[in-house]
């Protein structure tokens, strides 16, 4: 991954600056999370991104 990529990526995200990461974002986090080429700056924000994200999980009654 060039540091051109990586540089678009940290842009992207960053200009997401909501509360809740859509579901697109949280998708391309994931994948930047298993990869294990991708730098630690960008795993980092890729984290921060998936935290955000909204449970899409039922709640037990």
């Amino acid at each position: 991954m060039s540091k051109h990529q990586i540089n678009q990526i940290l842009n992207i995200m960053a200009k997401k600056n909501q509360k809740q990461t859509s579901p697109k974002v949280a998708s391309k986090a994931a994948k930047l999370l298993s990869n294990p080429k991708t730098p630690k700056e960008v795993k980092s924000v890729a984290a921060s991104d998936l935290a955000q994200t909204r449970s899409h999980k039922k709640k037990a009654k």
